[in-house]
């Protein structure tokens, strides 16, 4: 499909009043990205001449959401309306012939739908074409009235309904796609008649269809798509509705999901063949999983990169971060960002990682912190190591060779180096390199004295006996002092 005539016009100025918030209405999230970042990536595969973004409340913000996607941003302002916000956009739009205009806040619509939608006006020669839904409950929405077949008599609002059209249940999507030589001519006749003082492009859809050009209606094969975002609840179906067509769309791909509707998928998510997603996970940003791996319930992971076969225990944290293939953390691990477990590594619960690397098939099993460490091949880090890379200014490295042994409740104070088969005795605090294949020990002597425990249990036995003696002198007094009962 030619696309040098085109232009795409996305009215993004509105503040999404019932929204309570103070955050422009086109900025709320659905689906892991914006509402217009939606929009605008559902126009892309168009290949328009030009896309055009009508930004009024936040401008700044909105226009700095768009421009990056190769959208220009035009101001309206004031706001007076949707058919205000094409004159506004009117000189941007340069020779382009046919403009497909959407609101800003209807995420849901799919490439496919807007593809056809142009190509049927097209095909019809349309002054306009009317994107419809068909519903079971169309409260709230603008009606469609049509002559016959494909054409459009009118847009009828709710509270102007005759008794014959309250049974019509093809509502107005508020996308359409206009020839701008019928437009422009059409909106100049437009006059503010609302108690808005506002110019619409319902109206000059109207004033088309009175002149006999040519109105068609589309009707959209999935209603869900024109949904827009004016209440909390709307924004939570929307996203609802993102989240399940990614799901399937997983699935469809060979991921397995227990419980689906339980796990929150962003849209550049990306997971191999026999995946098993257990209830409860999050995979976000631009997280990418291979093969034959498990993540397992309440994990979250963030713009991490996993290779095949890793297994991710319930309960951990990974963020921007890299497990290569075999590896297996948690239960309950935390990896903050910049790690790189090399294959076959193992960080098990309640450990920390934060800018490290792990050799292949080393092991951190239990309870430790490891930041800013590296550390080679089949090491273990034994329960309740810690790295002490800060010093209150600066962060140091800790340097861990291969087949290095670190004793349990070791501290490692940085910078220091623990060459390749180095030992860390047990409750070792640690502040100088240690060599090759040596033992570093760095605790107090144990001293051992034969029966003090013994010893010290018969003089504590015996300060207590004056003790017993004392209170059981008080107790016979204090009987003594109790007056008797006199006899009636």
């Amino acid at each position: 499909m030619s696309a040098n005539d085109l232009a795409v016009v996305i009215l993004a100025a509105g503040k999404g009043t019932r929204l309570k918030s103070s955050l422009a209405k086109v900025l709320h999230r659905a689906g892991g990205r914006s509402l217009v970042d939606q929009v605008v990536r559902a126009c892309a595969p168009l290949r328009a001449k030009r896309t055009v973004a009508v930004v009024g409340h936040q401008s700044e913000q909105v226009a700095a959401a768009v421009e990056p996607l190769d959208v220009q941003a035009v101001l309206q302002q004031p706001q007076n309306g949707t058919g205000h916000a094409m004159q506004v956009a009117r000189r941007t739009l340069g020779n382009a012939k046919i403009a497909l205009v959407l609101p800003g806040d209807a995420p849901l619509i799919r490439t496919e739908t807007l593809k056809a939608l142009v190509a049927a006006h097209r095909a019809g020669n349309a002054a306009a074409t009317l994107l419809t839904a068909v519903l079971a409950d169309p409260s709230g929405y603008g009606r469609i009235v049509r002559k016959s077949g494909a054409s459009v008599s009118a847009i009828v609002e709710e509270s102007q309904l005759t008794a014959e059209q309250q049974e019509l249940n093809e509502i107005n999507s508020s996308i359409y796609c206009f020839t701008l030589a019928k437009l422009w001519p059409a909106l100049a006749r437009v006059k503010p008649n609302n108690k808005h003082r506002e110019l619409y492009l319902t109206d000059a859809i109207a004033v088309l269809a009175a002149s006999g050009e040519t109105v068609l209606a589309q009707v959209a094969a999935d209603s869900r798509e024109v949904l827009g975002c004016n209440t909390r609840a709307d924004l939570a179906e929307v996203d609802r509705i993102f989240r399940e067509r990614k799901r399937g769309e997983l699935m469809d791909a060979g991921v397995s999901f227990q419980l689906p509707e339980t796990v929150l998928v962003d849209p550049d998510v990306v997971a191999g063949e026999d995946t098993v997603i257990e209830p409860g996970v999050q995979l976000l940003g631009k997280t990418r999983i291979g093969a034959r791996c498990t993540i397992r319930t309440g994990s979250v992971l963030s713009d991490a990169t996993v290779g095949d076969g890793v297994t991710v225990e319930p309960h951990c944290v990974v963020a921007q971060s890299r497990l290569d293939d075999g590896v297996i953390i948690g239960p309950f691990a935390r990896l903050r960002p910049d790690n790189h477990l090399k294959a076959g590594a193992k960080v098990g619960n309640f450990v920390e990682l934060k800018k490290s690397v792990l050799g292949e098939g080393t092991k951190a099993m239990h309870l430790s912190y490891l930041g800013d460490a590296r550390i080679g091949t089949k090491s273990n880090i034994g329960a309740g190591t810690i790295t002490c890379n800060y010093d209150g200014f600066h962060k140091y490295p800790t340097m861990i060779g291969n087949r290095v042994f670190v004793g349990s409740d070791s501290t490692l104070v940085a910078p220091v180096r623990l060459a390749d088969g180095a030992y860390i005795a047990a409750g070792s605090t640690i502040t100088d390199n240690v060599p090759p294949d040596s033992l570093g020990i760095a605790r107090g002597r144990q001293v051992t004295k034969r029966g003090w425990a013994a010893k010290k249990r018969r003089e504590l036995a015996a300060a207590e006996l004056p003790k017993r003696a004392k209170k059981k002198k008080s107790a016979r007094k204090k009987a003594q002092r109790k007056p008797k009962r006199r006899s009636r």
